[in-house]
C-alpha cells in the first residue's frame, strides 16, 4: 500500500475573513491537526512558560512579538506534529517566519482567503459578545432576540475593543502593511492558492474541491454534505 505524502498547509487571511471558519471545516473533513499561533501563545502565556512570559512582556507593552520569539515558539510544537498533516493558521506572518519555516519543512499549499476589506469591516463592527460566556452575535445575520442582550442571560452585549470601526480600520492596514510581502514570498514559489469572495460558506466548496484533490474526506457525512 503507497501512503499518500503528508500535506503542510498554510491559511491566510485577514482578521475578520473566516478563517476560524474555513480551519474548522478543514480539520473535520480532512483530518488536519491545526496549529493556531494565537492559541498556542494565549495557552503558554496562561501555563507561565519562558516563551509564554517573553511574549506576554511585549503584548503588555503594545509591540509585537520578535520574528525569532514566535518562529521558536512554532517551530517547537511541529517538532510533535512530524507525522501528522497539519494546517497553521497566524503563521507565519513576516517573511522572515516563512523563510525560517522554510528551513525546517517544506509547506505544500498555502489558502489565501480573499475577502474585500469593507466586507470585513461590515462583519467585524457588526459584532457583540457576551463577556461571561463568550457567546457570539453578529447584527446583520445572528442577531440577538432583543437588541443589545444576551439570548440566555438577559445580560448586556459587549463590543470588544478589537471590533470596533477605527480599531478594525488599523487592523486591516497593519495586516496588509505585513503580511503582503507573504502572499507574494508565497506566490512566487507557487504556491499561493486565493480564494476570493464575500461569504464563507460560498468560499469553501471551492477550498474543499481543492484539497480534495489532495486528501481523502474523513468526516462521516463524506463528500455529499461539505458543511
Amino acid at each position: 500500500m503507497v501512503v499518500p505524502p503528508l500535506l503542510r498547509a498554510v491559511i491566510m487571511g485577514p482578521p475578520g475573513s473566516g478563517k476560524g471558519t474555513v480551519s474548522a471545516r478543514i480539520i473535520k473533513h480532512f483530518g488536519m491537526k491545526h496549529l493556531s499561533s494565537g492559541d498556542l501563545l494565549r495557552d503558554n502565556m496562561q501555563k507561565k512558560t519562558e516563551v509564554g512570559i517573553l511574549a506576554k512582556s511585549y503584548i503588555d507593552q503594545g509591540r509585537l512579538i520578535p520574528d525569532d520569539i514566535m518562529t521558536r515558539l512554532m517551530l517547537d510544537e511541529l517538532k510533535c506534529l512530524n507525522q501528522c498533516n497539519w494546517l497553521l493558521d497566524g503563521f507565519p506572518r513576516t517573511v522572515a517566519q516563512a523563510e525560517a519555516l522554510d528551513k525546517e519543512c517544506q509547506i505544500d499549499t498555502v489558502i489565501d482567503l480573499d475577502v474585500p476589506f469593507e466586507t470585513i469591516k461590515c462583519r467585524l463592527t457588526a459584532r457583540w459578545i457576551h463577556p461571561a460566556s463568550g457567546r457570539v452575535y453578529n447584527l446583520e445575520f445572528s442577531p440577538p432576540k432583543v437588541q443589545g442582550v444576551d439570548d440566555i442571560t438577559g445580560e448586556p452585549l459587549v463590543q470588544r475593543e478589537d471590533d470596533k470601526p477605527e480599531t478594525v480600520t488599523k487592523r486591516l492596514q497593519a495586516y496588509d502593511v505585513q503580511t503582503k510581502p507573504v502572499l507574494d514570498y508565497y506566490r512566487e514559489r507557487g504556491l499561493l492558492k486565493s480564494f476570493s469572495g464575500t461569504e464563507t460558506n460560498k468560499i469553501w466548496p471551492c477550498i474543499y474541491a481543492f484539497l480534495q484533490t489532495k486528501l481523502p474526506d474523513v468526516s462521516q457525512k463524506g463528500a455529499a454534505t461539505p458543511r
